[in-house]
């Protein structure tokens, strides 16, 4: 039984492979495709694979693009996410790239295809930079409730990916939405959750084969209520936001003596000196990858004060804060948040449920915007992932209630090119412009407004969603089981 088929008159796509399932990454690469340093030697011998001190020795990416074909789409107002606006655009797209974005004066070569988007939007791909489907899939029950290792207050040797189901119904629904790539991340229970995984929402038999190639791993962390309520009630640490403090901090000690035996290690190899190699400990090499930069933090902290602490944190131990999630209150921090060129991943609608987001409001993301900050809007939520677009536009609306003038071509960012950056991936995706991935979607109308739906969704070019065409409507053998229908009636 595959992971996914579609619906009748799906031949077509089939025989185009849309099983996305061809190797891309040779053998020794590291996560996400990118060629491993050599190995280290112990007597002129390789170190088994994962036994050389590397952050992790990796479990590559077989995402290979579906089938696409040169196309311009030509007549919609394009919101390019680099703070333009065109009227009347035209986007040329050819390998899976953007070749070139410009206005109506564009010629249009004849041998091309050619997509009608009058009276339409156009808009880069959505990116959900905090999602937990395929780890919490639907339906939610306990045999596949597969987010939280609740097990320690440190569990960083986890790694999301190994829990991730593609057969959740929710890739579907959210790229139904627009949303074409996601950072999947463990939950909070825990001071260190583990690893994040970018996926590329395709319909896939494998999390392989949706993993976003060359994208950096993310190590999540959550300070606040959560490991305090998970861990104090059963009378271990932490049971106090000091308990969560030391907790960090008794980690990345370990971690930063983790990799300094490594660093003398290699360093008496250098000299011909002999040497064992440290035994690989899993939570601290990835503890120690974000000490080397190499590992990105994702940081659940909710309070600004809570947030200036980890901040503290940081710079005690050398590393960097890459996003902030949920971050409710980054409005009161946001002078703090620019010039530590932190994000925030929030909400502008979700406050008050509970307490370290009491003091919630909808103009946060526009409040930190104006501080100079980088703003994202995420969802947490297989539902609002589908309409990550009209979270943004209650956020720019709020804003502008205060009179800040908050452009749609301002405002789309925080749902494509800022969640891109904090990801570790604008170079790849997130806006159109020539050179990065053709995800994109063609929305009925302004994608701010309640009643837009994203009609056409492409992912490297390549169709994945069509609104009007049931070929295009992917869906998991999951659904299909439940519905009764067969992939071919």
């Amino acid at each position: 039984m595959i992971g996914w088929r579609y619906t009748a008159g799906a031949v077509s796509l089939l025989a185009l492979g849309l099983s996305a399932c061809a190797t891309t990454s040779g053998a020794g690469a590291k996560p996400g495709g990118t060629a491993a340093k050599p190995a280290e030697k112990v007597d002129n011998k390789p170190l088994p694979k994962g036994l050389d001190g590397s952050t992790s020795s990796g479990f590559p990416s077989t995402y290979t693009p579906l089938p696409s074909r040169a196309t311009a789409i030509v007549g919609a107002t394009v919101l390019t996410a680099t703070g333009q606006q065109i009227e009347n655009g035209v986007v040329f797209v050819s390998g899976g790239k953007i070749v070139s974005v410009g206005g109506p004066e564009t010629p249009v070569p004849a041998d091309i295809a050619v997509i009608d988007a009058k009276g339409k939007w156009l808009t880069p791909g959505i990116i959900d930079a905090h999602s937990h489907l395929g780890v919490y899939p639907s339906p939610g029950v306990q045999a596949k409730s597969d987010g939280n290792e609740a097990t320690d207050p440190n569990t960083a040797q986890v790694w999301s990916e190994h829990s991730v189901w593609p057969q959740d119904p929710g890739f579907n629904r959210a790229r139904a939405g627009g949303v074409t790539t996601l950072l999947i991340l463990p939950g909070s229970a825990n001071l260190f959750g583990g690893r994040s995984v970018t996926l590329k929402n395709v319909p896939s038999t494998t999390m392989q084969g949706m993993k976003f190639p060359n994208a950096p791993y993310g190590l999540k962390m959550a300070c606040g209520e959560n490991p305090k309520r998970v861990y104090g009630g059963k009378q271990r640490s932490p049971a106090t936001a000091m308990g969560n403090v030391a907790g960090y901090r008794a980690a990345w000690i370990d971690a930063a003596d983790y990799a300094r035996k490594w660093d003398d290690y290699r360093a008496k190899k250098e000299k011909g000196e002999k040497a064992d190699p440290v035994k690989r400990d899993l939570r601290l090499e990835t503890l120690a990858g974000v000490l080397k930069g190499e590992i990105l933090v994702q940081n659940h902290c909710y309070r600004g004060d809570e947030m200036a602490v980890m901040i503290d944190i940081a710079k005690e131990f050398g590393y960097k804060i890459t996003m902030f999630h949920h971050a409710i209150e980054s409005y009161k921090v946001g002078a703090l948040l620019a010039k530590e060129d932190i994000c925030s991943a929030t909400w502008a609608s979700w406050t008050g449920f509970k307490m370290e987001s009491l003091d919630g409001i909808d103009a946060n993301p526009a409040i930190v915007w104006k501080a100079g900050a980088c703003v994202v809007i995420h969802s947490d939520d297989p539902i609002m992932t589908q309409r990550l677009n009209q979270e943004a536009a209650i956020a720019m609306t709020a804003g502008n209630r205060l009179g800040y003038g908050i452009t749609r071509a301002e405002a789309i960012k925080w749902i494509t090119a800022n969640p891109a950056k904090a990801m570790g991936i604008a170079d790849k995706t997130g806006a159109i412009e020539p050179g990065k991935a053709a995800d994109l979607v063609i929305w009925s109308r302004d994608p701010f407004s309640v009643y837009a739906q994203a009609e056409k969704v492409y992912v490297d070019g390549a169709l994945t969603y069509d609104r009007h065409d049931p070929r295009y409507q992917p869906k998991s053998d999951f659904e299909l089981g439940q519905t009764g229908q067969g992939a071919f009636n």
